[in-house]
């Protein structure tokens, strides 16, 4: 059992949090935020992944040029300024960013030229203390650092050219083409080391000032990586990829009730036999890495750890795909022999079959519940989702970044899935309270963690919403406003965790 006690959590992604530099970082406001979820009785603190995030991928933090690196952009430049890397004028915004939504074009030219300007401060002075730290970090992160380094170093040479775009000594790690390289960028390769130098140190700072108020961060790691990405040009072996390093065979979900051609994710899938001779060993320093910097790890998409949806590189559609099977019980199985508590959540949502069910239950790992899923078949209540067939060893949600919030989804609802949830709840529900009864339902649920949104404890509509699956426009930009989320709103919460056991 992953969650020891009857608990309580928030979602809300870094990115979301208030700051005058446009984004949300570790911060200030972080803190801040920490404050509140002990005053409010929560346990948890749900975020997204951590990753570095690029336009060309919607921003989205599920697709990296990196599964180990920290997103620079959440480098907060108000403690920069603490350490003094930057002085007080630097933090002068000219350009007023919007508070309710992320601008990454603006940010990310804004946030760059401050980091710019903090390495600089350190190449001048290099005050003991920092130096003995950031050399202690590259030795320390080694095995992940000095191939992202390398990576994002020639992605720059190369004016933001994919490795597969590169020249071919280059595509294939010729170490004599690389040594020459790495000396002639030896300045910029030191630079993105120091980026992620700051970000871990941070992040360490706020993971220890959280733990200290017994809030815990529960992340997520993608089950895969992007083509573009340092792991897969580190690690051709591991991937299924033609002798010019392009996939033979990518990822995505088969036809269903939501698509009648599924979905092609594009990204490369794992040859899972080269894994194997090595006793899995990328995925175990991934998970180990991830579990440092998390109290709780859900794996997304676990499905794929019974077996997972190939498709033909050349395909444009999903539809032509076969399930193969995935040694996921082995990665198991090493990592419980590392983790004996197994401090891991499967999100097991869409169609999940036995064999999953089957992985889930022998590992006893905690599933997920989403009630806005709950009252779709009419007077039945049959679904798994509806909280009298909840289980306790499971998280329940009103809904997740890649869901409607609860008022979005009430506003859109057909007549009889509105009737449903009335009758559940044997009262009348509007539109201005229904975030709040189904806030209330999670709660009282047994399912042994609660998470709720930021936008539905908020009661949020369709400007709310994080993320629209399949859509590439305006997704991961929601921002909570400054005193949006009050002492006021934190007491009331702890409240209702009071009345129903979630009391930390």
């Amino acid at each position: 059992m992953t969650i020891e006690k009857r608990s309580a959590g928030i979602l809300l992604h870094i990115t979301s949090l208030p700051s005058k530099y446009g984004i949300g970082d570790l911060g200030p406001e972080a803190y801040k935020f920490a404050d509140l979820l002990q005053e409010a009785g929560q346990r948890y603190w749900q975020i997204l992944p951590l990753n570095p995030t690029e336009s060309g991928y919607g921003n989205s933090p599920y697709s990296s040029h990196s599964a180990f690196a920290g997103n620079p952009l959440l480098i907060s430049p108000d403690l920069l300024a603490e350490d003094g890397l930057l002085q007080p004028k630097d933090l002068r915004v000219k350009e007023k960013f919007p508070d309710e939504r992320v601008d990454y074009g603006r940010v990310t030219t804004f946030k760059h030229e401050l980091l710019q300007k903090a390495y600089q401060n350190y190449q001048e002075n290099q005050p003991g203390t920092l130096k003995k730290s950031f050399t202690d970090f590259q030795k320390t992160h080694k095995h992940w650092l000095q191939d992202f380094t390398l990576f994002a170093a020639l992605k720059k040479h190369f004016e933001g050219k994919g490795w597969g775009d590169w020249p071919e000594e280059l595509r294939k790690r010729d170490e004599k083409a690389m040594q020459e390289l790495a000396n002639q960028l030896s300045d910029e390769i030191e630079y993105e080391a120091f980026l992620q130098f700051l970000f871990y140190s941070q992040w360490e700072k706020l993971k220890a000032y959280c733990l200290d108020k017994d809030v815990h961060f529960f992340g997520d790691m993608p089950f895969y990586v992007s083509h573009d990405s340092a792991d897969v040009w580190a690690h051709q072996s591991y991937f299924k990829l033609d002798k010019g390093g392009r996939p033979t065979g990518v990822s995505g979900v088969p036809p269903d009730f939501f698509s009648e051609t599924g979905q092609l994710w594009g990204t490369p899938v794992y040859n899972w036999k080269e894994l194997g001779k090595n006793e899995y060993d990328w995925w175990l320093r991934r998970i180990e890495h991830s579990l440092q910097l998390f109290s709780v790890l859900r794996l997304d998409h676990f499905r794929a750890f019974s077996a997972y949806w190939e498709v033909p590189a050349t395909e444009k559609t999903a539809i032509n795909g076969k399930w193969v099977k995935s040694p996921g019980h082995d990665i198991l199985t090493l990592i419980k022999k590392h983790h004996p508590e197994m401090p891991i959540i499967a999100e097991d949502l869409g169609e999940i079959d036995q064999p999953v069910r089957d992985l889930i239950q022998e590992f006893n790992l905690p599933g997920m519940l989403i009630l806005i899923f709950a009252f779709g078949d009419g007077i039945a209540f049959e679904s798994s989702f509806v909280p009298h067939n909840h289980y306790v060893n499971s998280i329940v949600y009103t809904g997740t970044h890649d869901n409607s919030t609860v008022k979005a989804w009430y506003k859109a609802a057909k007549t009889e899935e509105r009737k449903s949830l009335s009758r559940y709840v044997g009262q009348t529900i509007t539109n201005d309270t229904v975030h709040e009864i189904m806030n209330r339902l999670a709660y009282a649920s047994v399912s042994q963690l609660a998470i709720l949104p930021m936008q539905d404890i908020l009661g949020l509509g369709k400007e709310g919403l994080m993320n629209i699956p399949s859509t590439s426009d305006g997704n991961w930009e929601w921002r909570l406003q400054p005193g949006q989320f009050s002492k006021k709103q934190a007491k009331a919460l702890r409240e209702l965790a009071q009345t129903y056991g979630r009391l930390v």
